[in-house]
């Protein structure tokens, strides 16, 4: 069978395709579960990678849970209350942790569909670029749940609370344009050049020192919970990292010798 999840890397930039086009990329399983985990631990631990791209294989972004399993009683879906409760702590919900721990800035391609989980996928990254055919929805209430991925947490903060509890009450899809309108996405393309411009847009950020892409990542995640003195005291310590890098440094010389900036993996 192949893998779940591919791993491409090109430069400084690597790219994540869901690779179960079948079942439309359903994210429920735990091979695939433990592909992607394992694929964001590597990009976190792996210094040459500035930013990451992550899209689906097939027409569909991620369909999110495997219906035939739910319907099944199935993996995920098996068992007793208290055991179904256990295998999104133990499965599904790694994913939500894992990029809540990637300081590598992420870019979601919704070459797709992305309904229930894969909708919250999407929101895990930190951009996220909508092909023109993408759909968006909060599916979990037509198929007789709640969102058990994070999605209740990650939808009010893109969004919106009115927006959001809109989306997830009705459990309507929302279409590109009205995605882009709401803020859902920073833009849509058409089809055939999402990815080009998903990696334009990664050739841009990865143009900057790659140590403070990361640590200015990690000060725009904590700063979604912390107090204003709390982050400002974070930034302080950060700063004091990154005027001390040979990047800071050539960055610097560049500026005054109007060259571009040749930074290394600091």
């Amino acid at each position: 069978m192949t893998e779940p999840v591919l791993y491409e890397q090109q430069d400084s930039i690597v790219t994540l395709t869901l690779n179960r086009p079948a079942t439309r990329n359903a994210l429920t399983e735990m091979e695939v579960v433990d592909a992607l985990v394992a694929c964001l631990e590597r990009a976190q631990a792996d210094g040459s990678v500035r930013v990451l791209i992550l899209t689906g294989a097939g027409p569909a972004f991620s369909s999110g849970g495997n219906i035939k399993h739910m319907r099944d009683e199935l993996g995920t879906f098996g068992g007793s209350s208290a055991q179904i409760r256990e295998n999104y702590r133990r499965g599904i919900q790694r994913i939500p942790r894992a990029f809540h721990e990637l300081d590598v800035p992420c870019i979601a391609a919704v070459n797709g569909p992305a309904h229930g989980a894969g909708c919250d996928l999407s929101l895990m990254c930190d951009i996220r670029i909508a092909a023109q055919s993408a759909l968006f929805a909060e599916s979990f209430a037509k198929v007789g749940i709640i969102p058990g991925d994070g999605g209740a947490w990650l939808l009010p903060r893109a969004i919106g609370l009115s927006r959001a509890c809109e989306m997830i009450f009705t459990a309507t899809p929302i279409d590109a344009r009205r995605a882009l309108e709401w803020g859902l996405v920073s833009r849509v393309v058409p089809d055939a050049e999402l990815m080009a411009a998903a990696r334009e847009l990664a050739q841009a950020i990865a143009a900057n020192p790659p140590g403070v892409l990361r640590m200015s990542k990690r000060l725009v995640r904590e700063g979604q919970r912390m107090e204003l003195v709390s982050l400002l005291e974070m930034s302080a310590a950060f700063q004091g990292i990154a005027h001390r890098t040979a990047n800071h440094r050539e960055a610097i010389a560049a500026t005054f010798e109007k060259r571009p900036p040749r930074f290394t993996g600091d």
